[in-house]
């Protein structure tokens, strides 16, 4: 998913990140060499020392249930005295700083128990996370909806507005807002249909994803039903006591045999399970979902949710999404008409060549398929070949190279650290200059039973300013699911998934950066239209010469990735950017279309939209909204913000980087400076008009989807978000 777990108005709930690609289609392992001079080590556990990382991983399901109450009763008394204040008495010091460091006591001691229900490999952990997150979601919705605290944050807006700073004078005024988008200026039955609404809508999205987490259905084939696949994926799987293979619905699994299995039956048979999993279930969650957020809108006086949610972002309304959107499809509606067109042809050859039968049409099944066969046939990408070359350790060690060269740091592994599995790695990043630690990240990227199923970015400690004014150490995990080395074979990474692994390590930089005052701006705390800016930006050195050679060596000698392989890939960019960006579309549409009519049935509107707009039926039966995280996940009424944000992050990386040098470290540091230390303590607007110099424009991310053309192209409606961007 890209999605996030967004924090909501209010509330420290757990921030998550995660991968935008719901759709993507020597014989020793080797060693991590990273060289001493990018990555030392220290010794001595992170529990121990002088370490400012104070997260525990070995808490008991006790311990978690123990420490959440304690810390539900520790923060409720600073809200209960903030709000027993004489309203004539409210003073920054005792209302907006006291209000300031209990968020961050809370977020700080919040994430060892919500995290765990993620990674953790006990499921009693799991579970006793998971019921965790639940009784403090419910209490977020509590302290949010405090009306003697917000009179309080109220009367101070008015009697300090012009002698605050501009940070702590948008922290207020955020405060305010927030407040007012509870309800709280409003009658008081009216503030509790909104609290116990709100907390039911916390605890089904918890539930939502707990589903998905949980599922581990897998398939059992036959070798001739896994015609096609490499011995890489092949040699990475499970087999039964018959000596067939199990296959999971893991990206690691699921991905590679969508594009490279030439039997259509197990395609279907993947695809149908793929998007049946927790199919009733979901439903009937994710539809009730949408009536009740539905509801809340309605209460506060907002015409739909979509409304609701878009008032904070930079897109401000839905009717600004939809114009973005049915612009956009203008434009690709052409490109996928002919893109369908040659996949038919690559389809009907291929069906006669094998004695298929030819049913005139794309299926599901089909897509990720053909996709990859027009990157062969018309890019010549040589995917087994590629993907002998990007082993996970030598990826990590170039991806590690080139962020501490671009933005000025060095990281160093922590060794004996406390973490949750084997598989887990601690890293500190410092500044390269100063020696000032910036921040600590974990890895953990292979797959397991229970474990998050996506890639994402977790920020588990803010990166602001403490009560004693010394900055707080952030703290982030990357989450993915990359195939574990097995016995004599290493972890190979598709291209993709270093697309992916560049993708969520930018979200990680953002987190470690950040140096806001308060842990309501820190990292990636931004408008959620934005908060992909700086990771999008990110993914274009997976596309250039120089990172590629940095990030690859063939795994059994080491030799480097041959140019005639590079210029291929890079080349493959454009492959198929018609139906790519056209699924994209459809996404936003689907997520705009149920949180503006709540009472559609989310099956049909996703397969109308992606009859409509992709030329390809859903496979009856399935329900791929059941296993769409975004819409329980933070991303309700804002899936169109991938696209949306990638508008900038071309605009960034061709008018600065790719102008002045992609590993030029001066504009490194300027953008680490702009971008990345500032988080939200200044809106994303006018931090990009800060970078870029001037406004931002669309040329770019059409030269990045090979749309160019020498017409003039129409225009989006004229409105503030979007004055010049043409589509």
């Amino acid at each position: 998913m890209h999605e996030k777990k967004k924090q909501n108005p209010g509330m420290c709930a757990l921030r998550v990140i995660v991968c935008r690609k719901l759709y993507r289609f020597s014989k020793h392992h080797l060693r991590m060499t990273i060289p001493s001079v990018l990555v030392s080590s220290i010794r001595g556990c992170s529990q121990a020392g002088p370490s400012r990382n104070p997260l525990r991983w070995d808490l008991s399901p006790d311990e978690i249930r123990t420490m959440t109450d304690g810390l539900i009763i520790r923060i409720k008394k600073v809200y209960d005295d903030i709000g027993s204040l004489n309203i004539e008495n409210v003073s920054a010091e005792n209302t907006l700083k006291a209000l300031a460091d209990a968020k961050l006591d809370y977020v700080s001691s919040r994430h060892v128990l919500d995290f765990p229900q993620y990674v953790c490999p006990n499921k009693e952990v799991r579970s006793a996370s998971t019921k965790a997150d639940k009784k403090l979601s419910e209490f977020d919705v509590e302290i949010s909806m405090q009306e003697d605290v917000f009179k309080r944050i109220t009367a101070l807006q008015k009697k300090l507005h012009d002698n605050l700073s501009p940070e702590e004078k948008r922290f207020l005024d955020i405060l305010v807002r927030l407040g007012q988008r509870k309800g709280l200026h409003l009658p008081k039955d009216i503030q509790e249909e909104v609290k116990r609404i709100s907390k039911l809508i916390s605890k089904l999205s918890i539930d939502f994803n707990k589903n998905l987490n949980e599922d581990n259905t897998f398939l059992v084939f036959s070798a001739q039903e896994l015609g096609g696949l490499a011995d890489s994926y092949l040699n990475g799987l499970e087999r039964t006591a018959e000596g067939k293979y199990k296959v999971t619905l893991e990206y690691p699994h699921y991905y590679p045999l969508m594009k490279r299995c030439h039997n259509p039956e197990t395609r279907r048979k993947m695809e149908t399970a793929f998007h049946s999993r927790c199919k009733e279930v979901n439903t009937a969650i994710l539809e009730r979902l949408i009536q009740l957020r539905s509801k809340v809108a309605d209460l506060l006086g907002y015409s739909s949710h979509a409304n609701y949610v878009l008032e904070i972002n930079m897109a401000k309304t839905a009717s600004n999404v939809s114009d973005f959107i049915d612009a956009f499809y203008e434009k690709l509606k052409p490109i996928g008409i002919k893109e369908r067109k040659y996949i038919l042809a690559l389809k009907k050859r291929e069906c006669l060549m094998k004695s298929y039968q030819y049913d005139s049409q794309i299926n599901a099944w089909d897509l990720p398929y053909y996709m990859n066969q027009v990157e062969q046939c018309r890019f010549a990408v040589n995917k087994d070949k590629l993907i002998e070359y990007f082993p996970l350790e030598v990826v990590t060690e170039g991806l590690f190279g080139i962020y501490q060269e671009l933005l000025e740091l060095t990281f160093t592994e922590v060794e004996h650290a406390q973490v949750w599995h084997e598989d887990v790695k601690l890293y500190a990043a410092h500044d390269a200059e100063t020696g000032e630690e910036m921040g600590q990240f974990y890895l953990d990227l292979h797959p397991r039973e229970g474990k998050y199923g996506h890639a994402a970015c977790f920020g588990l400690l803010p990166g602001c300013r403490g009560p004693d004014g010394k900055r707080n150490l952030p703290v982030a995990a990357m989450v993915a699911n990359f195939t574990k080395p097995r016995k004599g074979w290493p972890s190979l990474l598709q291209h993709h998934e270093v697309e992916t692994y560049f993708h969520e390590f930018g979200h990680v930089m953002h987190e470690l950066c950040s140096k806001a005052t308060f842990s309501e701006f820190s990292g990636t705390l931004v408008e959620t239209d934005f908060v992909e800016v700086p990771s999008q930006m990110l993914e274009n050195w997976v596309w250039e010469k120089e990172p590629l050679r940095r990030m690859s060596r063939h795994y059994k000698d080491g030799t480097p990735i041959p140019d005639n392989l590079l210029d291929k890939l890079i080349a493959s960019r454009v492959a198929n950017t018609g139906l790519m960006n056209l699924r994209q579309l459809v996404l936003s549409k689907v997520d705009q279309s149920l949180h503006s009519s709540p009472s559609a049935d989310t099956a049909q509107v996703f397969a109308k939209h992606c009859q409509d707009i992709l030329g390809v039926p859903a496979t009856p039966g399935t329900n791929m909204t059941a296993s769409f995280s975004h819409l329980a996940g933070g991303y309700d009424g804002q899936y169109y913000s991938y696209l949306w944000s990638e508008v900038y992050s071309m605009d960034i990386f061709f008018s600065r980087f790719k102008k002045e040098g992609i590993m030029n470290s001066k504009v490194g540091k300027e953008y680490r400076r702009v971008i990345l230390e500032t988080g939200g303590s200044v809106d994303g607007m006018e931090m990009l008009k800060t970078f870029l110099r001037r406004e931002p424009c669309q040329d770019a991310f059409f030269q990045c989807k090979g749309l160019m053309d020498t017409q003039e192209t129409p225009t989006l409606p004229s409105n503030p978000i979007f004055p010049k961007l043409k589509l």
